[in-house]
């Protein structure tokens, strides 16, 4: 059994392809005993706007990019090429950089972490967690815990909310006068909120599917809250339109903006979408008046400040490679257990062998020292027997190699 990470991301793959092999919360379980019945002893599944990672101990890796594609209705060729293969130690230090935020598209970004997290409960909770990766989880968030507290990766991280406000005032200048729409109501979209708030637009509403947690949301930002379904009617109030919903299917489609657009009299609409699969039809982009962007026309904007976050990387990788040395040792420690249990299974038939011969010894008669004197030599001769006879099987070098690991193990010193 082999630990290995399968996944996508935006480095790999467009958001087109990524939107396609994305998962939600509320298909995740399913999709992890799906995986786990057929393909892995373990597994666990991280998706988010960036990514979708596999994390599974199974015996080969290519069953698991099969099944990713077969999962989502795509043939092996449309996923394949855009994914990547890491096993073992290279997995292993993967996991502890993307916790730490070291593969993020924003340098040092902290809301990967809650997301791993996440992921790795529900996991837990679908029973698809075992020794391994339950160790390899445990130590993912120690690490990212101590790359966060002994760096500065995440000091002068621009997050992708920061982002879209720097993005709205290339278009309107001060956003003061501009009616901000928020769809969803999830950690995204409320970190977008507070960025937006900061600025004091002109007003701000969140639409939501439930219009209690839109509500919820909007009062902590002096907004007004409305309903998804009524998205339509209001669309074309206003400037700017933020969206991040977990939809597996576009909420604002062509027809709405044209429309919009229409009502407006050609006034500029800045959207951008930061849900993986998209809100927002891509068609919406070639219209006029629209400035679209997705997560992935961001990373120019977000790669401001790089270089002091890459001078705290540098400490980050650092402290990551120090951390995967460490589990490996407890890896191949874990390796070595079924071969010490053996062993000691093994002498036990010995011991036991050469007791109940003792015994019987004692029960015709025999003192009890020269039954346990009989005991003691018998088990010195049986566990000595197999490294003596192999030692003078050996000749040249293997000899030479033999003796030393004896020397070693048995601590003898000449």
């Amino acid at each position: 059994m082999q630990l290995y990470t399968i996944g996508v991301n935006h480095t790999t793959a467009p958001i087109s392809i990524r939107e396609n092999v994305a998962f939600s919360d509320a298909n995740l379980r399913h999709a992890l005993n799906d995986l786990t019945t057929n393909n892995a002893v373990e597994a666990a599944i991280l998706s988010t706007c960036n990514r979708t990672e596999i994390y599974v101990q199974s015996q080969q890796a290519e069953p698991i990019v099969g099944w990713l594609a077969s999962y989502h209705k795509l043939t092996l060729n449309q996923v394949q090429p855009y994914t990547y293969t890491l096993t073992n130690q290279d997995a292993v230090k993967h996991a502890f950089r993307v916790a730490s935020g070291l593969d993020s598209m924003v340098l040092g970004e902290p809301q990967i972490l809650g997301q791993f997290k996440q992921s790795v409960k529900i996991a837990q909770d679908a029973g698809t967690l075992g020794t391994l990766l339950h160790k390899l989880f445990q130590r993912t968030f120690e690490v990212a815990k101590e790359v966060r507290t002994n760096t500065d990766i995440g000091g002068s991280s621009i997050s992708m909310a920061a982002a879209a406000v720097k993005l709205a005032q290339r278009i309107f200048g001060d956003i003061n006068n501009q009616r901000v729409l928020f769809i969803g109501a999830g950690e995204m979209i409320a970190l977008c909120a507070d960025h937006f708030a900061a600025q004091k637009p002109k007003s701000m509403t969140v639409a939501n599917r439930t219009l209690e947690r839109g509500e919820n949301l909007a009062d902590k930002i002096g907004a007004q809250a409305i309903l998804l379904q009524d998205l339509p009617a209001h669309f074309a109030e206003f400037d700017i339109v933020i969206t991040s919903t977990a939809s597996q299917l576009p909420i604002v489609g062509l027809g709405m903006v044209e429309r919009a657009i229409k009502e407006r009299r050609h006034r500029p609409v800045f959207m951008v979408d930061l849900a993986v699969p998209r809100d927002i039809e891509p068609e919406v982009a070639n219209l006029d008046d629209v400035f679209l962007y997705t997560v992935d026309d961001l990373a120019q904007v977000v790669s401001d400040g790089m270089l002091n976050r890459q001078e705290s990387a540098v400490n980050a990788e650092m402290i990551v490679q120090a951390r995967v040395e460490s589990f490996m040792q407890w890896l191949k420690k874990r390796d070595a257990v079924p071969t010490i249990k053996a062993l000691r299974n093994q002498a036990e038939a010995m011991r036991q062998a050469e007791l109940d011969k003792a015994l019987k010894l004692i029960q015709k008669g025999e003192s009890p020292e020269k039954a346990l004197e009989a005991l003691s030599n018998a088990l010195t001769n049986k566990f000595l027997h197999a490294p003596s006879h192999a030692l003078n099987l050996a000749h040249g070098d293997e000899h030479a190699k033999l003796e030393n690991i004896l020397k070693q193990l048995y601590q003898i010193k000449i």
